[in-house]
């Protein structure tokens, strides 16, 4: 059973930096994608940045440039370093997961299908 774990989540003033943590269990093989996705009240959830097996990532227009995704196959971790935190970026953020049939595929193509329980991100302005 595939499970994850998100931690990380606070309180920052704008401009400053927080890292999400994602603890990833029950994938025997790298063959799967791992994506961070936030809401906000009343909204849906976003993808935010994406990596797939192989360490191929995706970012949103929204973060591109400040946030950074990594992922640990070793330690099935995977990491959302964000910087320059804004305001606007105040949302519950999580982890999602889909298995894939190879570590090579895009996970912009993928529908993630397990969920985290979410950490929450406040940005005071």
């Amino acid at each position: 059973q595939v499970q994850l774990v998100e931690s990380g989540g606070g309180l920052v003033q704008a401009g400053s930096s927080l890292t999400l943590a994602c603890a990833v269990s029950g994938f025997t093989t790298d063959h799967y994608c791992v994506g961070w996705f936030r809401q906000f009240p009343g909204k849906e959830r976003e993808g935010v940045s994406y990596v797939n097996g192989a360490g191929t990532t995706y970012y949103s227009d929204s973060v591109k440039g400040r946030f950074t995704i990594a992922r640990d196959n070793a330690k099935q971790m995977v990491y959302l370093s964000m910087n320059s935190l804004k305001a606007e970026d105040t949302a519950v953020y999580y982890c999602a997961a889909r298995r894939t049939g190879s570590f090579r595929t895009s996970c912009t193509s993928v529908t993630f299908n397990v969920w985290g329980q979410g950490t929450p991100v406040t940005v005071s302005s």
